[in-house]
């Protein structure tokens, strides 16, 4: 029950949903558990699987809840269309804009999304990243590959200055890992003020973003208008922002063109964020001195790609997220929400359609 007495909106026993949709998530299917920890946190509700085309197991006239994995905006629309009683979508990623449709934002949905559940296993894949290239790695191995013995000389991370655009829960997590590390940050993002937590992870583990003001360390905090002196003094480029109307094509040419001269791009955000074509350009004519692409406008990435050829590209296939618990903590906070919204509490996560995240 809510604080008010009373139960939540949906059609179920207790305020819980009549019905959920589920489809596939994180590459994965469905565990056991998973499904006895869903129907533990919605007693009587029926579950009703749904494929990646968008084709379900059931009626779906009395879903009311869709946990929405892998989806197509185009299935998406077509599971709208035959799920009148649809209300809430939770989004097992923390990009939503194929929630966020024309039908979807006429119906009027309410939208959650995974924020804080893949911000720890990004945010170390950034700094496995920027060590390895800071150390010299690659050239490394391909000297090991020559059997040259030849050492080189790497940076400290005392002397990097990381520039993370987009300080949400991702950028928070690096943030935190690269001031352990003793590197310099910089950062933007919309708001530069005060924001909300996001939700607790499955481990307990409360990932609220910032508060108030440059935290953890950070030495600038600014809004979209602090990007250019960002590219300009950042070594590495951290790309965590949203994809929005706001910011797609954000890193076009004339950023590009901005840049300090040798530094590396990092995309774990959505390739969108990038005219691509503009990159290959500063990646084989300067200024940028490298990239480590983990999203692509299309993916999969196609052989053919001339990113694979550039021997100043690292190429990775949007595994940036993955590790063993995010499983777990995605299907904790998409419990967490139904036991919220059987008791008619405010969810965890909330997405803002006006700014898309």
């Amino acid at each position: 029950m809510s604080p008010t007495g009373t139960a939540g909106p949906g059609r179920g026993p207790g305020g819980a949903p009549a019905a959920i949709a589920l489809s596939p998530i994180l590459s994965a299917r469905y565990r056991g558990r998973d499904l006895e920890r869903i129907r533990a946190a919605a007693p009587g509700a029926r579950l009703v699987t749904v494929s990646i085309e968008g084709l379900a197991d059931g009626p779906l006239d009395d879903v009311e809840v869709l946990l929405r994995g892998f989806l197509s905006a185009e299935a998406f629309d077509r599971l709208l269309a035959r799920s009148p009683r649809l209300t809430w979508v939770h989004s097992a990623s923390a990009g939503v804009e194929r929630v966020l449709t024309t039908a979807g934002r006429e119906r009027g949905l309410v939208v959650t999304n995974a924020r804080g559940v893949f911000s720890d296993p990004i945010a170390e894949y950034v700094l496995m990243m920027i060590l390895a290239v800071s150390r010299r790695l690659p050239q490394l191995l391909e000297l090991q590959r020559e059997r040259t013995w030849q050492p080189l000389e790497g940076a400290e991370l005392h002397d990097v200055t990381i520039g993370i655009v987009g300080l949400g829960s991702i950028g928070t997590a690096v943030a935190r890992l690269a001031v352990a590390f003793g590197c310099r940050v910089v950062a933007t993002r919309r708001r530069p003020g005060p924001d909300e937590p996001t939700a607790v992870d499955g481990d307990g583990v409360d990932d609220a973003r910032p508060s108030a003001g440059p935290p953890l360390g950070i030495e600038r905090l600014t809004g979209p208008e602090g990007l250019s002196d960002l590219l300009a003094e950042a070594d590495f480029i951290v790309l965590a922002a949203p994809l929005t109307p706001a910011t797609e094509g954000m890193i076009d040419e004339a950023a590009l063109a901005s840049v300090k001269p040798g530094a590396w791009l990092i995309n774990v955000a959505r390739g969108r964020l990038v005219d691509e074509r503009a990159l290959l350009r500063a990646l084989r004519d300067g200024p940028l001195g490298g990239a480590v692409l983990d999203t692509f406008r299309e993916e999969p990435l196609l052989p053919g790609s001339p990113f694979y050829d550039l021997p100043n590209v690292i190429v990775t296939p949007h595994t940036s997220w993955s590790s063993g618990r995010v499983l777990d903590r995605s299907v904790a906070l998409f419990c967490d929400n139904l036991t919220r919204y059987a008791r008619g509490e405010p969810l965890l996560n909330v997405v803002d359609p006006g700014v898309g995240y």
